[in-house]
């Protein structure tokens, strides 16, 4: 099974980057340097490339598709991030923190490299276009629920960076669009160079994710009750009930698989910086992303083979 071979792949390479952590080659400082060269370099490269590399015909209404997908997709996920924590019965001041890990998946680092591996990089540009509310998500209502549960909750109040959600990842997806659209011609040149940065994106992400791993220790991460509840439900409940839901609507196979992978990756990395800067739980959300991030090598194969995706 093709996503099964990916996520062992991508394990592994996690792998390296704990080893490598472990005895000295990689470190934090060295962690961040290559976090911003993911962020603003090599994925952005990899959007870029499902607009250059025109091996295959989309039609206009499958992309009208993918942008009201991902639209009810996180309408779906805001609904389920109000819901959970009441459910389990979660602290005030991280419920901010666990709302977001519920929103925000890791699409960029985990998404984008299993979708490109398993369906090619034209379903990146359906991909491309969860990352539009995505950016406009975190750096609005995500700023919003870090600050309003955390412990200061009598601080002055943030205000929300719109100067942010126009980056690179965003500015990236609309020159997709509009190059796969328009079918504009891009010089040789220029595409083999895309392709070389896109194909960093991988690599040096799950290296990156596995090295911050070192610092966890397995215990706590298994002995919290309620976060393995929750990761449980945003792996495994949640991507079930979402691929059930759009299935009737007879949407081609490759825009349900990338509606799944979506859904099914772990919490994103940003969530743990989130709660860092606006006083949220800061080690709920790095436990977070590291145990969703182990669970999922595992989740997201046996999601496809239950919903056939």
């Amino acid at each position: 099974m093709l996503l099964l071979q990916q996520m062992s792949i991508l394990f592994l390479i996690m792998l390296v980057g704990f080893i490598c952590q472990k005895i000295g080659l990689m470190n934090s400082t060295g962690n961040k340097m290559i976090s911003a060269l993911v962020v603003e370099v090599a994925n952005p490269a990899l959007i870029l490339s499902a607009g250059i590399n025109k091996t295959d015909t989309i039609e206009g209404k499958n992309l009208l598709y993918a942008v009201l997908l991902a639209i009810g997709v996180y309408a779906f996920l805001l609904i389920f991030a109000n819901i959970v924590p009441r459910i389990l019965n979660i602290e005030k001041s991280k419920v901010g923190t666990y709302k977001a890990m519920m929103v925000f998946s890791n699409i960029g680092f985990m998404g984008f490299p299993v979708i490109s591996a398993v369906y090619g990089a034209q379903a990146l540009l359906y991909a491309s276009v969860f990352l539009i509310p995505f950016n406009i998500l975190i750096y609005t209502w995500g700023i919003k629920v870090m600050t309003d549960s955390g412990e200061k909750e009598e601080r002055e109040h943030q205000s929300i960076q719109w100067g942010k959600i126009f980056n690179i990842g965003v500015i990236a997806c609309i020159i997709t669009i509009i190059l796969y659209l328009t079918k504009l011609p891009v010089p040789k040149m220029i595409e083999s160079t895309v392709n070389h940065f896109a194909a960093l994106t991988a690599p040096l992400s799950m290296m990156v994710i596995g090295a911050s791993m070192v610092d966890m220790k397995l215990k706590e991460l298994f002995s919290n009750r309620k976060l393995l509840i929750f990761i449980a439900i945003k792996l495994l409940v949640v991507p079930i009930i979402g691929i059930l839901l759009v299935k009737p609507f007879g949407m081609q196979k490759e825009l349900m698989g990338v509606c799944l992978i979506m859904l099914a990756t772990p919490a994103a990395s940003m969530t743990a910086m989130l709660s860092q800067q606006y006083d949220g739980d800061y080690e709920l959300a790095s436990q977070g992303v590291a145990l969703s991030t182990i669970l999922s090598v595992a989740t997201m194969p046996l999601l496809s083979l239950i919903l056939y995706v």
